[in-house]
C-alpha cells in the first residue's frame, strides 16, 4: 500500500481550502455604501459612501453616481462630504466633486435619500474621476464581479409603510384643464343671440325697432308725396 506522505497532504488541504475561500467570498466593491435605516420604504435616510482610492499616481477629484429605480434625483440632498466638494443633480442621479483629494485618500461622502424604494437591494452604480483623467467603473449588479457597484441590502419595510408621493420638483404636471375650443363670439355675434330666458336679446329688440322706425317713416315720406300730388 503506497503511502502519502503527511505534509503534502497538509499542503494539498490548505490549497483546496483556499480554493474554497476564494470562490465563496464575492469581490470586495472598493466604493462601499451603508445607511442609518436599511429598509424599504424608510424615509429620510442618510446614505453613507466610501470611495477607496485605487491610483498611486492621482488623487479622486468626482464621484458621479446613477440612481437606482425607485429613486429620482429630487429625492437625494447633500449632506456632507470632503471640504469645498459640491453636489449637483444630473439626469440620472447627482455628482459630488471637487478640489482633487490627496493620492490614496478616500472620497467619503453622505446624502440624504427622501424615501428608500421597495426592494431587496438597491445599487448605486458609480464613476470614479482622478484628477489624471483616469476612470474606475464600479458599475456591475454582479456582486461577485470585477467592478461591483455598491449595493445597500435593505430589510422588509414597515407594518404600515406606505410609498410617499413624488417629490414636488419631479411630480407629474397636473393635466391641463380643458380649455374651450369654441371662439368667444364677438360683440354683433351675441347681440343675435338669444338670453338666458329664451328670449331675444337688447341687441335683437335694438334691431327691430329700427327696422319699424324706417317703415314707419318711408310710410310717412309716400303719404306726404301723395298729397303734394292731388294739390
Amino acid at each position: 500500500m503506497c503511502r502519502i506522505p503527511l505534509s503534502r497532504l497538509s499542503v494539498a488541504a490548505v490549497g483546496a481550502a483556499t480554493a474554497v475561500l476564494l470562490t465563496a467570498v464575492p469581490a470586495a466593491a472598493h466604493t462601499e455604501v451603508e445607511a442609518d435605516k436599511a429598509q424599504a420604504l424608510a424615509e429620510n435616510v442618510t446614505v453613507s459612501f466610501d470611495a477607496e482610492a485605487e491610483s498611486d499616481t492621482s488623487g479622486i477629484k468626482e464621484i458621479r453616481v446613477v440612481l437606482p429605480e425607485g429613486i429620482t434625483p429630487a429625492d437625494v440632498t447633500y449632506g456632507k462630504g470632503p471640504e469645498g466638494w459640491k453636489f449637483s443633480a444630473t439626469d440620472d442621479g447627482y455628482s459630488v466633486k471637487g478640489a482633487e483629494l490627496k493620492t490614496g485618500e478616500s472620497a467619503e461622502y453622505s446624502v440624504v435619500v427622501r424615501q428608500l424604494p421597495d426592494a431587496k437591494e438597491v445599487p448605486f452604480k458609480t464613476l470614479q474621476t482622478y484628477g489624471d483623467g483616469h476612470v474606475d467603473r464600479w458599475i456591475e449588479l454582479d456582486e461577485n464581479g470585477e467592478n461591483p457597484a455598491p449595493t445597500l441590502k435593505l430589510k422588509a419595510a414597515a407594518p404600515g409603510a406606505k410609498l410617499v408621493s413624488p417629490s414636488p420638483s419631479v411630480s407629474a404636471s397636473p393635466a391641463p384643464t380643458a380649455v374651450e375650443t369654441t371662439p368667444a363670439a364677438s360683440p354683433q355675434a351675441t347681440d343675435t343671440e338669444q338670453d338666458d330666458e329664451g328670449g331675444l336679446s337688447a341687441g335683437a329688440w335694438t334691431g327691430i325697432g329700427a327696422g319699424i322706425l324706417v317703415a314707419v317713416a318711408a310710410v310717412v315720406l309716400a303719404v306726404r308725396r301723395r298729397g303734394g300730388t292731388e294739390q
